[in-house]
């Protein structure tokens, strides 16, 4: 059941509230209501390579792209170093999160190996469609074919191969491995069974020496999550407020609502937020798109979860033209980024810098 909290979590915040005391929850049991703390908190123990701070990052330029049927054109190995200086040098990011284990993802690894970067990496595994999503997904306009399929649930077993292969050859980079992302939602282009990926993350929990999980929008972990939550070693949820109509004001208590939530449906879970943000431009969204607003939100969002020991990935380091629908340059999917594409800080990075 969710809480209404989006009038009392900040205040609870911003006065240094922490959990009920021994006494409260008697007290509240004893009234017959839920016994449940107003604010998720975690212990220091549970961050991610012991860090909140962190942020995704998908390295693709103007005229490059992730492989969508005729090959990929990937960055350079120059263009992946001057990433990483920004991020961790400009930004001040000392873990990332890649989506898959393609070569682009191996190239980042070997830079950061290479280039003795101080970074650490929440390594992806993508999944193909295993089943065909198209009564459900919007921009599947007809089934996949089986034989598609086939070729798909063969091609997830070697990405999981790589993802196991790099997470030992990178030990010392690689600090947890996420396998599938979004892959589970009804709304997806990609979707695999749940008792698949369950078997897919013990395979490579039995295979590696890092902590494995799951990326999944926070509602889907609330309402269908237990079984998949027993098989992770954490749960690695999403969370955007703007793409569920919510304005800036809203942002950070309706975030809070998302996280408290999936901590009341899967109690004793460990946590982390592996996708949040808020675009600078969409089309979608109107005037509740802004820099001034992507400024807010990260600010907002980035104090809580320090303060409640959640690391959180920000969506994303830089933005992506090749995202969306091509003809529509003013969509959501391109304008994530704290960067823009040509590397410019936005807002929330100038204030960093102390920048105009």
């Amino acid at each position: 059941m969710r809480i209404p909290y989006t009038s009392i979590v900040l205040v609870l915040i911003l006065a240094g509230a922490g959990c009920m005391t021994p006494a409260e929850k008697q007290k509240d049991a004893q009234s017959g209501q839920a016994d449940q703390s107003p604010v998720y908190e975690q212990s220091g123990n549970d961050l991610m390579n012991g860090v909140s701070k962190a942020v995704c990052y998908s390295g693709f330029r103007s005229g490059q792209h992730p492989d969508r049927g005729e090959g990929a054109v990937n960055p350079s190995y120059d263009e992946v170093v001057e990433d990483m200086r920004i991020i961790t040098d400009s930004a001040g990011f000392h873990l990332i999160r890649v989506y898959d284990c393609g070569e682009n993802s191996e190239m980042v690894l070997r830079v950061i190996q290479e280039n003795k970067i101080n970074c650490k990496v929440m390594l992806g595994i993508w999944l193909k469609a295993e089943l065909s999503n198209h009564e459900t997904c919007e921009w599947l306009t007809e089934p996949i074919p089986e034989e598609t399929l086939q070729q798909n649930r063969i091609a997830n077993l070697e990405e999981i191969d790589r993802g196991i292969e790099l997470a030992g050859k990178y030990e010392d980079i690689v600090v947890s491995v996420n396998v599938g992302n979004e892959a589970l939602v009804d709304w997806n282009d990609h979707k695999v069974d749940t008792d698949t990926i369950i078997a897919y993350v013990q395979k490579v929990k039995q295979s590696i020496e890092q902590p494995v999980t799951v990326a999944e929008n926070y509602k889907w972990w609330a309402e269908q999550g237990m079984a998949l939550s027993k098989a992770v070693d954490f749960i690695a949820i999403h969370i955007y407020p703007v793409w569920e109509g919510k304005d800036i004001d809203e942002g950070l208590s309706y975030s809070i609502e998302n996280v408290q939530e999936v901590a009341a449906a899967l109690p004793g879970v460990k946590m982390v937020i592996s996708e949040a943000g808020w675009p600078s431009v969409a089309s979608e969204f109107g005037e509740r798109a802004s820099e001034e607003k992507q400024l807010q939100y990260y600010n907002e969002l980035m104090a809580w979860s320090e303060k409640m020991n959640i690391t959180t990935f920000f969506f994303e380091a830089f933005d992506e033209d090749w995202k969306g629908n091509p003809e529509n340059m003013m969509g959501a999917e391109k304008h994530w980024g704290i960067y823009t594409i040509d590397r410019k800080p936005k807002k929330v990075m100038r204030q960093l810098h102390n920048m105009h």
